[in-house]
């Protein structure tokens, strides 16, 4: 199942927001997953705590998977300036591009944040 409205909240992540080149929106988006399970729906309601720990877990998780590429920010990963449309064309058309880093660190980082996330839930219900 996909929630639609979830989608389109993070669709300019792509480009490191908004084609900017800055944080990479693996990051954000992971982040943003976490905040959609543990954040306050309202200001009325107390802020979960394990919001706050497992973003920054996440954080240093994904930032020693990016470091091989030069740091967290997208135009670092990708070497894409996404302003250029030529470079951003090479980009999504060249399968020797660095497209194929940006895929493998998706897959990465959705294990890590599964890993995560099981992990908060397993120490959830041992707190029970």
């Amino acid at each position: 199942m996909v929630d639609e409205s979830a989608v389109k909240a993070v669709g300019a992540f792509g480009g490191g927001i908004a084609s900017s080149g800055s944080v990479c929106g693996i990051l954000l988006g992971g982040v943003a997953m976490i905040s959609s399970m543990y954040s306050r729906g309202s200001l009325d309601e107390k802020e979960n705590p394990r919001i706050w720990a497992l973003s920054s877990k996440f954080l240093k998780k994904f930032e020693e998977l990016a470091e091989p590429y030069g740091g967290m920010n997208c135009r670092d990963i990708t070497g894409v300036d996404w302003k250029n449309r030529d470079a951003v064309k090479e980009y999504y058309s060249n399968p020797e591009s660095n497209r194929k880093i940006c895929i493998k660190l998706v897959g990465e980082a959705a294990c890590i944040l599964g890993e995560l996330l099981e992990q908060e839930e397993a120490r959830e219900k041992a707190e029970k």
